[in-house]
Formats: structure tokens, C-alpha cells, sequence
């Protein structure tokens, strides 16, 4: 698991006494789908360190993401959420309020020394966070050895870790993370089946309020109607499913009596969600939503469906009825396998036909999370 040149983990913690009470930080800077997926080691820390300190450095963008586990009175969770602009950053680099604000970031990287530090994303700059970030004494500083497939990795960023873990290359997001994690605290490697992995409250997830939007059917006392959320578009055209498809999927829906909504990200998107929605009775495109409010559109629909992008991936982690569909990307790295609610079907090259989507549709709305 670990490189040969690399010092164990309970060799380094050992040498540091490091406290019963770690001061942790998680460094995954996104994207969607990637920060959703480490949300499960802040639950599997709590569980073994509940009186550590654990905070996340991550990009503007999914900070919401992140904040319903922030700590409270009543909840241990992220205890503090550190913002990073990198993305923004590099558009600007000669900018004084980019080189400001990089500055503000290092102050409060160096405003804790960290214990433990956790780099599951395996990229440069990821890396670099860590090198910037305070340490204690003999610090451990874990990230991964090798790349798995299908997923970004660049070598240099070993340079900067105390200790490389070594995961399989085909290796679920999820669990890739976890491995790091164990082999950072010298703990056996978590089984999924045994302890399958926890995202959000369940008291957040049910007090999340209805999204209204213009064109949504109600019903008598004001409340959405049933609806279905289609999730066509994805970064990678590779990894959509053919938009004939989708209308014969959503004229099914419709027939079954559900609203079909057709989000969209980009205007080239919104053309396509367009083209599908005319040829299903009763389709709306909706207006555009932020991401705080994806979490109430995909929470109270009666069904998510979508390609291998990360909002498919929210409805899954807040363990609503989901259908995950896979064109170009292995099934294997991202699909849901914690709930009886989350179907997956194609992989990698292999586009499942209508049939076969509609048939696990009814399968997964009787399923219970």
C-alpha cells in the first residue's frame, strides 16, 4: 500500500505523539462529483476521532457543498471551510486582488498546525496546498501513489507527500479516499458492505424546502406536482445519452403521470433541453438554479435521471430514487452502491437502451433509502 521510500504512517505518528485529538486537513479542491464523494471520511473520522479538528480546503464554487456538514452546537463535522479561488486565479494571475486573496488563503492555511493532512485528488496543485499548509512535527502528509484509471493524476505531487499510498487502478472514488485515509492512521482498510459510506444528515436532507419555478405543475394545496429530473448534459459529449432516447424515456414518464424538468448549464444546453422537452407532453426547461438549489430541486422530485455528472451524483448521495446512466466512463469509479434506491446501468462503452433504463425507473421508486 505504502511506497518502499516512504516512512509508515504509525512510524511518523508515533515518532510525533501526535494527540488522540488530530488537527486534520482534507485537501479536494472539486469538482462536483469528486467533493461529493470524499464527503465520506469526514463521517469516518468523526466515528474514530470525534474530538479531532477537520477542515476542508476547497474550491469557491462547492463551499455549499460542504456546509451542511459544517460543526455545530449539535453536529461534529467540518469544523472550518477554507476557500480557494484557483480556478479564478490563473485567469488573472497579474491581478492585486488575485495575489490578496492568495495571500489571505496561506494566512489561513498557517493558522493551524495540521497533524494529519489527507490530499485524495492527486493533482499538482492539491500538492501544493499542502506544501503551503502549517505542519506539526513530523507531520503525516498522505496523498496517492498512482494513478487509477480514468480519473486525473500527476507524479510530481508525490514530491510533497510524507507518504505515497499505493490503490488499486481501478479504484471507486469513494473508496480511493478511504485508502488514503487508512493507511494515514495505520487503520485497516474500511469495508464498504460493513461500513457503508454516509454523506449528508438525514435531518437536512428532509428539511430541505420544494423548488418552485415558473411552469411547474402544483397541486391543489400549493406543493410540486410529481416531477422527474433528467440530467442530459455532461462535460464530455462522449458521456450523454442520445437525446432520441431521452424522449422516448420521457413521453414513458409522462404517460406514468410525471412532469419531466430538463435542466441545463450552458446555452447549448439549454438548446438540446429545448429539443427534448418539445417532443415530451407536459416538459419544462426550467429557468437556470445554483447549487444550493439543485439540492431541493433532485430532493423532492419522485425520480433523478442522469449521465455520469456530478448533479446525477448529488441525487444519489442524498439517497433519493436516482438512475445513474454510464455511455463513456467505467461504472466501476463513481456508481452508487450504498443505496437499493440508486440504480446503475451502462459502462464504459456500453449504451444501455431505453428498455432497460425504463425498467430499473420502477424499480428504484419502491426501493427505500
Amino acid at each position: 500500500m505504502i511506497s518502499q521510500h516512504q516512512a509508515t504512517a504509525s512510524e511518523l505518528m508515533q515518532s510525533a505523539q501526535v494527540p488522540q485529538a488530530p488537527k486534520i486537513l482534507l485537501v479536494k479542491l472539486s469538482s462536483l462529483g469528486d467533493v461529493l464523494h470524499n464527503l465520506p471520511i469526514v463521517w469516518d473520522l468523526r466515528k474514530r476521532l470525534p474530538d479531532a479538528q477537520i477542515d476542508w480546503i476547497v474550491e469557491e464554487g462547492y463551499v455549499h457543498l460542504l456546509e451542511p456538514l459544517k460543526t455545530t452546537a449539535t453536529f461534529k463535522g467540518i469544523d472550518r471551510i477554507i476557500p480557494v479561488a484557483f480556478r479564478r486565479w490563473r485567469k488573472n494571475l497579474f491581478s492585486f486582488r488575485t495575489w490578496r486573496e492568495l495571500f489571505a488563503m496561506r494566512k489561513l492555511l498557517q493558522a493551524t498546525a495540521y497533524d494529519v493532512l489527507l490530499e485524495t485528488q492527486g493533482l499538482l496543485k492539491s500538492a501544493l496546498v499542502c506544501a503551503l499548509a502549517k505542519k506539526s512535527n513530523n507531520a503525516v502528509v498522505a496523498g496517492l501513489d498512482n494513478a487509477t484509471e480514468h480519473s486525473g493524476y500527476e507524479p510530481m505531487a508525490r514530491m510533497f507527500y510524507t507518504e505515497s499510498v499505493h490503490v488499486p487502478v481501478k479504484c471507486h472514488a469513494i473508496d480511493r479516499s478511504r485508502w488514503v485515509m487508512c493507511s494515514a492512521f495505520d487503520w485497516p482498510l474500511l469495508n464498504r458492505n460493513d461500513e457503508p459510506p454516509r454523506f449528508y444528515p438525514q435531518v437536512f436532507v428532509v428539511q430541505l424546502p420544494p423548488l418552485l419555478f415558473e411552469g411547474l405543475k402544483k397541486t391543489d394545496q400549493g406543493a410540486p406536482a410529481p416531477y422527474v429530473v433528467c440530467f442530459h448534459s455532461t462535460a464530455r459529449a462522449a458521456k450523454r445519452w442520445p437525446n432520441e432516447y431521452w424522449v422516448e424515456l420521457g413521453k414513458v414518464l409522462s404517460n406514468q403521470g410525471y412532469q419531466v424538468i430538463l435542466p441545463w448549464g450552458s446555452e447549448a444546453e439549454m438548446k438540446v433541453s429545448a429539443l427534448i422537452a418539445s417532443q415530451i407532453p407536459g416538459a419544462i426547461v426550467p429557468r437556470a438554479f445554483s447549487i444550493e438549489e439543485a439540492y431541493s430541486l433532485v430532493a423532492h422530485a419522485a425520480l433523478t435521471v442522469g449521465v455520469d455528472t456530478g448533479l446525477t451524483h448529488l441525487s444519489a448521495v442524498l439517497g433519493k430514487p436516482t438512475v445513474e446512466i454510464y455511455c463513456d466512463s467505467p461504472r466501476w469509479k463513481t456508481e452508487g452502491y450504498w443505496s437499493r434506491a440508486i440504480a446503475n446501468v451502462g459502462d464504459m462503452k456500453i449504451i444501455p437502451p431505453v428498455d432497460e433504463v425504463v425498467s430499473v425507473t420502477q424499480l428504484v421508486q419502491v426501493q427505500k433509502f
